[in-house]
This record gives C-alpha cells, structure tokens and sequence, in this order.
C-alpha cells in the first residue's frame, strides 16, 4: 500500500513524465520535465527504490561532495508535485527518471499506484526520437493515444504500431489498462546534431504541453537557449557544403509536405498561445475547437475502463512528425519508440 504522508490533496491533477534513455534524444523529453520542476518549485515526495529497477552497470551510482562529506547519487525515478496557481489552478504530478533495466511491469504498477492515491485525471509522457528534420525548421511534435474518443477530442493520433518499444510505450498500455487517459508527446530531434541538450525541441515539447492541458507554461530562458542553439547549429552547417546541402534538401521535402498546415488551426493554435502569454491568463483564449476546452470535457465526460494497448502508429515517428521523423535511435538503431 503506497502512503503519501504530506501530500496535500491535488486539484485536477495530471501526471507528466519522461524517462532519460532510449526515448529521450538529446534529452528533450527529460529536460522539459526538468523544466518544469524547476520553473514551478516542485517537491519531490517519492522516489522508487534503485535496486528494485536498475542494473548499476548500465546506470552507475554518482559520488559527489557535500562539503567535507562523501554522498552517493543512485539511478532512480522521483516523483514531485508542483502547485500551479491562477484563474483555475491545477496541479501537476511530475515523474523523471532512467529507464529501467528491469522489471518493468512492476515499474509502472507502483508509478499506476501513486497515480491512483493522488487522484490522476490524466497521463502525458514525453519523449524524443532522431528523424530525418531540419533544424532551421520548427520541431515536429506527434501526439498519440489509443483512445479513439481522446483523439478525436484532442487531435491527436490513434497508435497503430506493432514492434519493439521502450518504457514509454509499455507505460502507457499500464496507463490505458488502468482506465487512465493517456498521451505521449514525440519531438523529432535532427539525427545530424543528436547530442544534448536540444532547448528547441524541449520547448517544442512545453508548447504541446501546454496547448494539451490548457495550462500557460513559464518558459524562462528556453526560447532564447533554443534560439543560440540553432544558430550555434547554422554555423556548424555552413562550415560543411555536403551537410549544408543536406540539410537544405531536408528542407525543401519538409516544407512541400507540410504546405497545407500553414494555414487555419494551426495559424489559430500560435496566435492562441501569444495572447495567453500576453495577457499571463490561464485559458483566457482557448479556442472553438482548442485542446485544453475539449479536454475538460472529454475528463467529464469519458466513461473509465480498460482501453487497449497505446503506442506510436510508427516507432519512426512517421504520424505526423514529417519528413521521416524518428528513423534512428539516440545510438542510430532503426525502429524504436
């Protein structure tokens, strides 16, 4: 029985999590949870224990001075509570950690438990995977479930893949079997600059967050990171003809196929966003058809119960991530989610 002594009782909570590893490339994913922890003072209450899920081996323990002390960092997974105050407030459930070595089923059971005793509306794990995209262009960002009322009430697409996958993917079958609405975000990092961190893709990341949740965001120094950060990759293009060609080919195929998306909700979802930032209001523009509206209905309105297995349609982060999104790993392997 998991207790949560000093857990004040949450409003409208939602579970975000990201796990360092085979689905984080170039840390995007683990980063935006870091993001968000730091951004709004959050408190860790829980961390699993390290040697029920980790092989040291692979994930090795840490020594560190404090002061004139000796202390040991171990490879785990914490789970903090950040309290996000405003017109409506809500509260987030932030879990980060490594992707376990093993017994991952059990893994997700006792992260379903805390989800469960604090009252989880909602799951949204992050991740990052390489693909096929240009850097000077804006990240791809996939959302999927496998919820077909959740889709259509969000956007979002249908899992329909069948392959190997990694923590996130088996997280969130636990999470759709537990009767819990599930979505993962996928950001395509460009798998010619995979080396973290990747501040555009991880604001990418907080941008669908927050359009998803209906929750204004603090993006801090983010956009100014990610910002250096393409620039720092320009000059690195243009010292290299083959890779500047390359990427300019990259270009043109993203652009050719993402032509029809500069126009209508698109268009409508960024102004959105500038005036909610503008104004510093929680949901005070929220579109017709805007994600964070429809999914206070769908919380109200969806019955609860198993709901089937929810991974991307495509380990390659083809649904909707554009220009071949996710056809390596952040070691190079094709295939992976």
């Amino acid at each position: 029985m998991i207790e949560l002594e000093g857990v004040p009782e949450l409003i409208d909570p939602v579970m975000v999590a990201a796990f360092e590893g085979w689905n984080d490339a170039g840390d995007a994913a683990s980063s935006a949870v870091a993001h968000l922890d730091r951004e709004w003072k959050g408190e860790v209450f829980a961390a699993l224990d390290a040697e029920d899920y980790y092989d040291f081996q692979v994930n090795r323990p840490t020594v560190w001075m404090d002061g004139g002390t000796r202390r040991i960092t171990w490879p785990t997974t914490r789970l903090s509570v950040v309290r996000v105050q405003g017109p409506k407030p809500r509260d987030l459930v932030l879990v980060r950690g490594i992707e376990p070595s093993m017994r991952w089923r059990s893994f997700c059971n006792e992260l379903l438990g805390f989800a469960h005793e604090l009252g989880v509306e909602m799951v949204v794990i992050l991740g990052a995977l390489l693909g096929d995209t240009p850097h000077t262009r804006p990240v791809p960002v996939t959302g999927v479930t496998s919820d077909p009322d959740l889709a259509r009430s969000l956007g979002l697409d249908e899992s329909r893949y069948e392959g190997p996958t990694g923590i996130v993917g088996i997280m969130q079958e636990a999470c759709t079997h537990a009767g819990i609405p599930t979505v993962s975000l996928w950001a395509a990092v460009p798998h010619y600059v995979s080396q973290p961190p990747n501040p555009k893709a991880t604001l990418a990341l907080l941008n669908r967050l927050e359009d998803l949740i209906d929750l204004r965001i603090p993006t801090g120094e983010l956009p100014e990171d990610a910002r250096a950060w393409q620039l720092g990759v320009d000059q690195l293009a243009a010292e290299d003809s083959e890779v500047a060609e390359y990427v300019q080919t990259l270009e043109e195929a993203r652009d050719t196929a993402e032509l029809p998306e500069a126009s209508g909700e698109a268009i409508a979802r960024e102004f959105e966003r500038y005036l909610r930032r503008r104004d510093g209001q929680h949901g005070a523009h929220a579109s017709e058809g805007g994600e964070g509206r429809d999914l206070g209905q769908f919380l109200r309105g969806t019955a609860s119960g198993p709901q089937g297995p929810a991974e991307p349609d495509d380990e390659r982060g083809e649904p909707g991530a554009g220009g071949g999104a996710g056809e390596k790993d952040d070691k190079g392997n094709e295939d992976r989610e």
